[in-house]
């Protein structure tokens, strides 16, 4: 997998303020600040999920694996959409700002698999498209429930409304990926 060199401490830190300085910006004053990072990596285009959770639990998660932008743009862009746009949850608070826990995952290109077996637990991120139906789910997800690969598989078919055994189905194509995944200390 052609997996883009990984971000230093630097970078990485560069972009949490980006998220987190964005959606401050944009659910104290609906505004859309403009960057221009130091850090010449960061114009790269990538694919970039942005994670907000409290508490400990997830509240929200959006992100593209479309790389047409730089790398930083997608993370300011992808951090208002996950605290306002997540159709699972009501868009952020002003009150929750000082609640909220930042992670980024920096996509590298999905490839897509014959072998359901070659899937890493812990490594591979999963895209299942079916029809008109997909669903996706990075890598650190299946880490932290404890997910064998075969349960794996089923809730990335449950993510995309399909059912359970979709991923066995031939006309579903199954793809990985990999996330260089960092967050706030």
């Amino acid at each position: 997998m052609d997996a883009p060199r990984p971000l230093d401490s630097g970078e990485q830190k560069a972009l949490l303020n980006i998220a987190r300085s964005t959606v401050e910006a944009y659910v104290r004053r609906g505004e859309r600040p403009e960057f221009d990072p130091a850090e010449e990596r960061l114009r790269d285009p990538s694919g970039v999920f942005v994670t907000l959770t409290k508490g400990g639990q997830l509240r929200g998660c959006i992100g593209t694996f479309e790389a047409d932008r730089p790398m930083y743009v997608t993370v300011r862009d992808m951090a208002i959409q996950a605290a306002t746009h997540d159709p699972r949850f009501p868009a952020v608070t002003e009150g929750e700002l000082a609640d909220l826990h930042v992670e980024v995952s920096v996509l590298s290109p999905r490839r897509a698999i014959e072998d359901p077996g070659a899937v890493e637990v812990g490594t591979h991120g999963l895209y299942i498209t079916k029809g008109y139906n997909r669903g996706v789910l990075l890598p650190q997800v299946a880490s932290e429930r404890g997910w064998s690969r075969e349960t794996f598989l089923e809730h990335v078919c449950l993510k995309a409304g399909l059912p359970s055994g979709a991923w066995q189905d031939p006309d579903a194509l199954l793809e990985v990926f990999t996330a260089q995944v960092f967050e706030e200390e």
